[in-house]
C-alpha cells in the first residue's frame, strides 16, 4: 500500500504546483489565489450541505428499520471530497468535487465499493493472538 501511495504523495503536489504556476501566468496571481479560496468555500458549503442531507436521510431509514448502506457509502464519498478540497490546488479540487456532487458521485461509488471490498477481503483473515 505504501509503495502505491508514495509516488502519489510526490507527484500530486508537483503537478499542483505546476498548474498553479501556469494558472497564475494565465489569469494572474491574485485571480488564482481568489479562485483557490472560492473553491475552498464552495467545497466546504457543499460538503456541509451534502453531509447534513445524507445524515438526515440515514436517520429516516434507520427509524424505518432499514440499514442505510447506500448513505454510508455516500457519506464516505462526501468525507473524501471534503478532504480533497482541503488541499490547495485545482487538481485536488476537481477530485473533491467529483466525490461531492451527487451526479458524479454515482459514477465513483461502484469503483469505491470495489476498492473497499478488495481492501477488506485482504484484512478479513482471523489471526489468533497468543
Amino acid at each position: 500500500m505504501v509503495r502505491k501511495l508514495l509516488p502519489l504523495l510526490l507527484i500530486v503536489p508537483a503537478v499542483e504546483v505546476m498548474i498553479l504556476i501556469y494558472s497564475s501566468h494565465l489569469i494572474g496571481v491574485m485571480s488564482t489565489f481568489l479562485l483557490i479560496i472560492a473553491t475552498s468555500f464552495m467545497g466546504a458549503f457543499l460538503a456541509k450541505k451534502q453531509g447534513t442531507s445524507l445524515f438526515q436521510k440515514a436517520q429516516r431509514q434507520m427509524s424505518q428499520g432499514h440499514v442505510p448502506s447506500g448513505e454510508i457509502l455516500d457519506g464516505m464519498c462526501v468525507l473524501f471530497g471534503g478532504l480533497f478540497l482541503l488541499f490547495p490546488g485545482f487538481l485536488t479540487d476537481v477530485v473533491g468535487f467529483i466525490f461531492l456532487l451527487p451526479f458524479t458521485r454515482r459514477i465513483v461509488k461502484p469503483f469505491l465499493l470495489t476498492w473497499l471490498r478488495r481492501f477488506f477481503q485482504g484484512r478479513n483473515r482471523m489471526t489468533i493472538i497468543r
